[in-house]
């Protein structure tokens, strides 16, 4: 019956469905590969100002996600679908470093920086936003593919 399942799913995607790193010769340090890396992701938290761009990431690459909070006012950035769609390697903050297993916010009470390494995984839409805001530009859509 299983492979009946999986002759059916191959044949209506029209092949083998699999997510692809980056590179091809991942070496000794597998996902997390120098080669497999994108490109840093930015946010900036500052009263009244845009939180960031959307970005489109590749399932089963490593990435970086620096969030710099200016101190302007008291902020945090929410986003529990993502948080959930990434397996997170680490996140850093004033060259400490946290082995989280899971995040649904983080908030800056002051300016500071907070860099996330992780691998995306799950592919969908996800958004990362300031808590309590409605607007456009308050919001930020990440897209894995």
């Amino acid at each position: 019956m299983k492979k009946l399942l999986t002759a059916a799913l191959v044949a209506t995607l029209g092949g083998p469905v699999s997510a692809a790193p980056l590179c091809d010769d991942l070496g000794f340090a597998g996902l997390l590969a120098k080669c497999n890396r994108g490109e840093t992701i930015q946010l900036t938290l500052a009263s009244g100002q845009p939180l960031g761009e959307d970005v489109v990431l590749q399932s089963g690459a490593y990435y970086k996600l620096e969030i710099t909070a200016d101190g302007s006012a008291e902020l945090a950035i929410e986003g529990p679908s993502f948080f959930r769609a990434i397996w997170m390697n680490e996140i850093v903050i004033n060259k400490i470093e946290i082995r989280p297993m899971a995040v649904d916010s983080i908030e800056f009470d002051k300016a500071g920086v907070a860099e996330l390494s992780f691998i995306a995984i799950k592919p969908g839409s996800h958004e990362i936003r300031i808590p309590g805001s409605t607007g456009e530009t308050q919001k930020v859509t990440i897209s894995i593919q």
